[in-house]
């Protein structure tokens, strides 16, 4: 019985079939009940869970469990864990009418359900509603942004910056690169009130504006360690005196691989004629619209959450002594961001998206 459990091929009905292709290709299931289905689909297909969860890019255990489950309880099984307790009072038709409800329309009088409205057009109560939408996790009220990029070579470039998180080449040092430009001295208008017990910090909404400054940062994806200067101001001359602090800060017999965006004081004449002196710059470029390749992305998110944003600066010579602070003490325990998915799984995951966005009937 063991061995049919772990190892069992499941053998679908002609209704069983049709349910779960339904679960899998409606593009407002679940994703976790859509990811099931998808496991039983690759169990009828034949192999070991330990293939199975290579493919799928999940664990071992996770497929075992669900290819039991539905062997004992068909696709049943699939639509949640049993939980210990009393009985359900809400029926899964409820359930799945929540469920649908919230994902394939709209109230009214709003772009999006709220618990109240969801209580009042489904005749429920506000709390059961909150429960069904956080066992499913399902957040109405939320919304993220995204963008695809268009890049022609978009392939090429995903395989190139990801090749070299994971496998860098042998005496090269590969630095993340890029800019954050546009960084406002802001100082409030009247005197922030601290934090006390009971009382968050308060400051005024409004502002004052003490110029800008843009800080050019280079990430040394082994040792976590960034090089860093501040210009006044954001062309193609400060990008050349930012490549020359590099240069210095890099042994001779080393290689420089930079990982940069697209933006166009990078791909000057200036720059180009700069490198051509300079044959061990080696300069790749993210995607059109990927700054989420570029691991700097991420330390500049440190950095405006730990001392920009609620900072409070008088001029900005006050605010580049604050970054300069901010790069020393980092850099005295600094820590390489650790890169994990490899170039094979970022290009399924996207594939899965745009299956998702074109399903989609919005």
């Amino acid at each position: 019985m063991a061995n049919l459990h772990t190892r069992g091929v499941p053998k679908l009905s002609a209704a069983e079939h049709e349910q779960l292709l339904g679960w899998v290709r409606r593009p407002t299931t679940a994703q976790g009940l859509a990811f099931r289905a998808r496991i039983i689909f690759a169990c009828v297909e034949g192999g070991s869970d330990l293939k199975i969860a290579a493919r799928l890019n999940t664990t071992r255990e996770t497929v075992g469990k669900w290819r039991r489950r539905f062997l004992q309880e068909r696709c049943d099984g699939l639509l949640g864990e049993p939980r210990p307790g009393a009985p359900r009072k809400i029926a899964d038709d409820d359930v799945e009418r929540i469920i649908a409800m919230t994902l394939e329309s709209v109230p009214k009088d709003a772009t999006h359900w709220s618990t109240r409205s969801m209580s009042k057009a489904s005749g429920m109560t506000q709390t059961t509603v909150g429960r069904i939408w956080r066992a499913f996790g399902l957040q109405p009220h939320r919304v993220e942004t995204f963008k695809l990029s268009k890049d022609p070579l978009f392939v090429e470039k995903v395989r190139d910056v990801v090749g070299l998180y994971m496998d860098p080449p042998e005496r090269a040092v590969v630095f993340c690169v890029d800019e954050k430009s546009q960084i406002h001295a802001l100082d409030r208008t009247q005197p922030l009130l601290p934090m006390r017990p009971g009382q968050a910090e308060r400051r005024t909404h409004d502002y004052e504006r003490h110029g800008t400054t843009s800080l050019f940062a280079a990430l040394n994806t082994a040792t976590g360690k960034v090089v860093g200067k501040c210009y006044r101001r954001h062309r193609a001359s400060e990008f050349k005196k930012f490549l020359r602090l590099i240069d210095k800060s890099v042994p001779a017999e080393l290689d420089i691989h930079l990982i940069l965006d697209n933006y166009g004081t990078h791909k000057t004449a200036m720059i180009h004629n700069y490198l051509l002196n300079r044959p061990r710059f080696h300069l790749h470029f993210t995607p059109t619209s990927s700054s989420w390749l570029n691991l700097v992305e991420r330390w500049f998110g440190l950095i405006t959450e730990k001392q920009i944003r609620r900072g409070t600066f008088r001029s900005t010579s006050e605010l580049e002594q604050a970054i300069n602070h901010y790069l020393a003490t980092y850099n005295d325990e600094p820590k390489p961001f650790v890169w994990t998915k490899s170039a094979d799984q970022i290009l399924e995951s996207l594939r899965r998206y745009c299956e998702r966005i074109y399903a989609s009937p919005h």
